[in-house]
C-alpha cells in the first residue's frame, strides 16, 4: 500500500491535526477581547453628584447629553444647540411620552444648562429629568 502511513498494527493513521484550529480560535478570542470594550462607545461626561433616588425605567429614555465643550447630543446624534428646539419637536412628533433626561457635564456653566432646558420645554417636552451620580457617601 503505497501512500498510506502505517502504524505497528498495520492500519492507516487517522489523526486530525487540531493545532491550526486552536491557533485560529485563540486569535479570534484575542480580537474579540480587544474590540468588545470599544463597541460600547459613549460620550464622555463628568456628571455632578446628587442625593436623589433613581426613577424607575419603563421604556428606553430619551437622553440629551451635553459635554463640557457645550456640544449637544440627542441620544447619540450630535445636533447644533441652535437647532435643538426644532429637532426635539420633530423627534417627539409621533411619540406619546414626551420625556427627556439631561446628562450635562458638571463643568458646564449653569446658564447654558438653563437655556438648554428652556429650549427643551419650548419644544413641547412635558417632563425633564437631570441625570446625576449618587454622592460619594452612598457609593459602595
Amino acid at each position: 500500500m503505497a501512500g498510506f502511513q502505517t502504524s505497528d498494527e498495520e492500519g492507516p493513521v487517522a489523526e486530525i491535526n487540531i493545532t491550526p484550529l486552536v491557533d485560529v480560535m485563540l486569535v479570534l478570542l484575542v480580537i474579540f477581547m480587544v474590540t468588545a470594550p470599544m463597541l460600547e462607545s459613549g460620550i464622555a461626561i463628568q456628571l455632578p453628584r446628587a442625593s436623589a433616588k433613581a426613577l424607575p425605567k419603563e421604556e428606553s429614555p430619551v437622553t440629551l447629553n451635553i459635554t463640557k465643550e457645550s456640544r449637544v447630543f440627542l441620544n447619540r446624534e450630535e445636533i447644533p444647540s441652535t437647532d435643538l428646539r426644532n429637532r426635539l419637536q420633530a423627534f417627539f412628533k409621533n411619540r406619546g411620552k414626551k420625556e427627556v433626561f439631561i446628562r450635562a457635564d458638571g463643568a458646564l456653566p449653569y446658564a447654558f444648562v438653563a437655556q438648554t432646558m428652556a429650549a427643551v420645554k419650548l419644544a413641547g417636552v412635558e417632563k425633564i429629568g437631570l441625570v446625576t451620580l449618587p454622592p460619594e457617601s452612598e457609593k459602595k
